[in-house]
């Protein structure tokens, strides 16, 4: 079964916009792992206008499955990581302004700083996820950073899906069946969602991990966090 890592970037987002700490995200980190999550995602940006970097701290001790650090690696992130030492750290090439992650890495183009972060995580018994478009060069350059999985930028498929073109998957699938050769575990992420999440998971082998937010949160407003959360299981089996 493919476990769901649920992001709660947008809880935070919630209580930002109000000040104060409701909703709390703690609390929401205990629930959703109550309701069946095998895992919390957050991250952490420069501006923390969603998590804050304190949130990081606060979240280590109620996180009794698997904790999922994304961030791009600048040397704040790098510290925090280290010091907090998460079960995973996700890579993730963003620029300071993005709204949200909208490329995968150059693996090839920024090898040599990928080896030298990778490196410092590993040592420190962090597992390591490097987010990736679906491109078989992408994969290739993943492997040869030195980490442990991958995770598939799905941004692109989760729209053509939505337009009926179930051939998106393709790339995908080919870059699923490459990182199984390669012995690089496969993660998943970005606009996956209830619609999408059953067809996207029955053509990636060997997917071991989605990371769920936006999508997971909008549809909780609807049918409710427990429930939601039920769902996706259902569909990740």
């Amino acid at each position: 079964m493919t476990k769901l890592s649920v992001n709660i970037n947008k809880i935070a987002t919630l209580r930002n916009s109000r000040g104060g700490d409701v909703p709390n995200v703690v609390q929401f980190a205990k629930d959703v792992q109550r309701f069946g999550s095998q895992g919390v995602t957050i991250h952490p940006r420069p501006d923390e206008r969603h998590i804050r970097y304190q949130d990081v701290y606060d979240l280590k001790p109620v996180v009794h499955t698997e904790y999922n650090i994304e961030g791009n690696p600048i040397q704040k992130f790098i510290d925090i990581v280290l010091e907090v030492k998460p079960t995973q750290v996700t890579l993730v090439p963003d620029a300071e302004d993005a709204i949200t992650s909208n490329a995968g890495w150059d693996t090839v183009k920024h090898k040599a700083f990928l080896v030298d972060v990778i490196k410092e995580f590993k040592n420190n018994g962090i597992r390591t996820s490097i987010f990736v478009d679906p491109e078989l060069k992408q994969i290739e350059g993943a492997k040869a950073t030195g980490a442990d999985r991958i995770e598939l930028y799905t941004e692109a498929f989760a729209h053509q899906y939505s337009l009926g073109n179930e051939q998106a998957i393709q790339p995908y699938t080919e870059c699923a069946v490459l990182a199984n050769e390669l012995n690089l575990g496969i993660n998943a992420g970005h606009d996956l969602s209830l619609e999408n999440i059953k067809f996207f998971k029955d053509n990636i082998p060997n997917l071991l991990e989605v990371s769920i937010g936006h999508a997971l949160i909008a549809e909780s407003l609807y049918l409710g966090i427990e429930n939601v959360v039920q769902m996706y299981l259902q569909r990740l089996k």
